[in-house]
């Protein structure tokens, strides 16, 4: 059974808040899939988890372009990929995103173009950006149930 909330952030910095709590809870075989439209803050949002879940602070770029960075976290390998310039869903077993779902911390931008490789144990964000140039608008929904637990922080502040 689906489940969901909704998060408000007001400003950048709620955001990077929001994903550092969660970051803290993050294990490797989690996947979160960051989806809504460019500018909404996916990779805002996942530049601060990942800088939260480094041995060693790093400059966390966006992957637009290598499809894939990864990183050396504290628990184990981060994955951060951006699919937007996917080419062919074939594409995703050549960078061995598949196996990174099993044994990595793993986010995702525009998940959509996993198609049949979406992780269904997956944590999904969708991000908004309403009118207002900070406001965003996280709604989380997963299946799961090791997403509750995880999530506490991040619906508690």
């Amino acid at each position: 059974m689906p489940c969901r909330f909704t998060l408000t952030c007001e400003c950048p910095e709620a955001t990077a808040r929001a994903a550092r709590a969660l970051a803290a809870r993050l294990r490797p075989g989690d996947t979160v899939l960051l989806a809504g439209p460019v500018g909404a803050g996916k990779t805002h949002f996942a530049r601060a988890a990942i800088q939260s879940l480094l041995r060693a602070p790093e400059d966390v770029p966006s992957p637009s372009y290598t499809l894939v960075q990864t990183y050396p976290g504290r628990w184990g390998e981060i994955w951060h990929a951006d699919l937007y310039r996917l080419g062919e869903v074939s594409e995703l077993v050549e960078l061995g995103l598949e196996d990174a779902f099993e044994t990595a911390i793993t986010l995702v931008e525009w998940p959509d173009r996993l198609g049949g490789l979406t992780p269904p144990q997956a944590l999904r964000i969708r991000f908004e950006a309403p009118d207002d140039d900070d406001l965003r608008i996280l709604a989380f929904d997963w299946t799961d149930d090791k997403w509750p637990e995880k999530l506490e922080p991040v619906r508690h502040g």
